[in-house]
């Protein structure tokens, strides 16, 4: 059964938003379309779709990449700079780059998903060595630091949130905060001024961007046992303006509340971003179409080997008197034809639980399972506007724009970063999924239709844009399934993360689920560490 549109708009938006939102007329748009991932072609290969090539299909390459997503295009990179050239990434989508996606209507580029990075602290030389390249970083600071070209970094005014029906700036709610409302903010910063501080014994920090950089102390990893929320209320935190900041941040970059959210990721949010005590959090680095700008970048250095439309239905290892390796079975979703390849190595960058599901007797020979690997669902919608929303007072329209208690995320501006503040733009508007939504209800979602999901998204907008719904010529929505790694509490700290990153033979993997925090500078450091294993082991194959 579909949900009524009053159902809908109470399950997404909240019981507050009936009022604006069934008061409005479900008038949308003329046209758009409802976009996702390849859903039809991952159930057939959950249910068993296991097609085998002629033997005249078969071709052998040295490696084989699974997955054209940021680690799997950063993976394709590091081998070509290891002069290794013979490889190919196979990537199920039409379009590459996974939740970095991005578009362009016209000469207005937008994003599907991430849209920033902060400025890498000096320590993450491969990042930095990456933007120098596509020409982000100009020059290296006296300690390493990356200067950044001043087109590249987010442009003022930067970000404002809507509340108490006027908008303000930053995402703090301060209009009206008490004394002690401001002494808790102040306390919690200093907290995470500490933790910025802090070192282990081996000079690590106890949070840092890649986590590959940062401390395994049992002092840190222990606050992985708690979630953001308990770990406030421990130390003495209960002011719910800090409260709605800190879960708007969870939800942000993992898609769970402060409730659901690990406490380690929780402070990783926060005090990775930080250069030193008291410094500002990093500034942002951003494009028009989000990070998409980045895998424009990849997918152009791999050029042809990047192939589109192919879904890997099978990673079989073999031992044979010719040597080891790797049959990969590929199924065309254009032409509906079936090849495969032998392959020396395999970089599998596809999400984690596919791992049992494509890696034959993949739990039988690992003793691994998958099951504590839990990702979130998203729903993005890009709304073609002919001209800005009006505003008479209050903060002006920035280029991160958030609803206070809104469920959602709110929506960024494509045309900001270009400096265009007048006229028709883009914006892209952010749904998570959260804890409450039930397996069942995600499966009444997925039946709403475009109209249904426009509505939600307008009648949210409503709130600080009444005249919204006149002024959107087009809206295109993108539901993402198994979109981002959850950190729940416990699963950073767990046995089954931390096993994920070790070969299963010639199998390699790099997917932001190894780190369990789904961000770009995890995804490209998972790339270049299973290109350095697979470029130290390719010497040594028999041939």
């Amino acid at each position: 059964m579909r949900l009524s549109r009053r159902e809908l708009i109470a399950l997404m938006l909240g019981a507050p938003a009936l009022a604006t939102g069934c008061s409005s007329p479900p008038v949308v748009p003329l046209h758009g379309e409802l976009l996702g991932q390849s859903f039809d072609i991952g159930h057939r290969l959950r249910d068993g779709f296991r097609p085998r090539p002629a033997d005249d299909q078969w071709r052998n390459v040295q490696v084989a990449i699974v997955g054209g997503g940021a680690a799997g295009l950063s993976a394709g990179r590091a081998l070509l700079q290891g002069k290794c050239d013979d490889f190919v990434v196979l990537e199920l989508e039409l379009v590459a780059g996974g939740t970095s996606r991005s578009d362009k209507a016209g000469d207005i580029a937008y994003p599907w998903g991430a849209h920033y990075v902060p400025v890498p602290l000096a320590d993450n030389k491969p990042l930095i060595r990456l933007f120098t390249e596509m020409g982000v970083v100009e020059s290296l600071a006296a300690d390493g630091s990356p200067v950044v070209a001043e087109q590249y970094l987010c442009r003022d005014p930067e970000e404002r949130l809507f509340y108490q029906g006027e908008w303000i700036e930053g995402l703090y709610p301060a209009t009206g905060a008490s004394q002690e409302d401001h002494m808790q903010l102040k306390a919690f910063r200093e907290l995470i001024d500490l933790f910025a501080a802090w070192r282990d014994s081996s000079g690590r920090r106890a949070f840092a961007i890649p986590t590959s950089l940062a401390t395994d102390d049992k002092e840190i990893m222990e606050l992985d046992k708690l979630s953001m929320a308990d770990w406030l209320r421990g130390n003495g935190f209960y002011s719910p303006r800090l409260h709605w900041l800190v879960d708007y941040s969870c939800r942000d970059d993992y898609g769970l509340s402060a409730e659901t959210t690990s406490a380690w990721a929780g402070l990783l949010y926060f005090a990775s971003r930080l250069r030193a005590p008291g410094a500002d959090h990093q500034p942002l680095i951003s494009w028009p179409e989000g990070n998409g700008r980045i895998i424009n970048y990849l997918a152009e250095v791999i050029g042809p080997r990047l192939q589109t439309g192919m879904a890997v239905t099978q990673l079989t290892p073999v031992t044979s008197d010719k040597g080891d390796f790797v049959e990969v079975t590929c199924f065309n979703t254009q032409t509906q034809s079936v090849t495969g390849l032998r392959a020396r190595h395999v970089i599998f960058a596809a999400p984690q639980f596919l791992a049992p599901r494509l890696i034959t007797e993949f739990t039988e020979r690992t003793k691994r399972k998958t099951d504590e690997f839990e990702y979130g669902s998203w729903f993005v919608a890009n709304l073609h506007l002919k001209d800005r929303p009006p505003q008479k007072q209050g903060y002006p329209l920035c280029w991160d724009n958030v609803m206070f208690r809104s469920r959602s995320l709110g929506y960024v501006v494509a045309t900001h970063q270009a400096g265009r503040d007048y006229g028709p733009t883009v914006l892209t508007w952010y749904y998570p999924f959260t804890e409450s939504h039930t397996r069942e209800v995600r499966e009444k979602l997925l039946k709403a239709t475009w109209a249904d999901l426009a509505d939600v998204v307008l009648t949210d907008l409503e709130v600080p844009h009444p005249q919204i719904r006149q002024l959107v010529e087009r809206l295109d929505i993108f539901r993402w399934g198994h979109a981002m790694i959850r950190p729940k509490p416990g699963f950073i700290s767990s046995q089954q993360r931390r096993d994920a990153r070790h070969p299963d033979g010639r199998i390699h993997f790099a997917n932001t689920d190894l780190s369990g925090v789904a961000l770009f500078e995890e995804a490209f450091d998972h790339g270049c560490r299973a290109a350095d294993e697979v470029l130290s082991a390719l010497p040594q194959d028999r041939v």
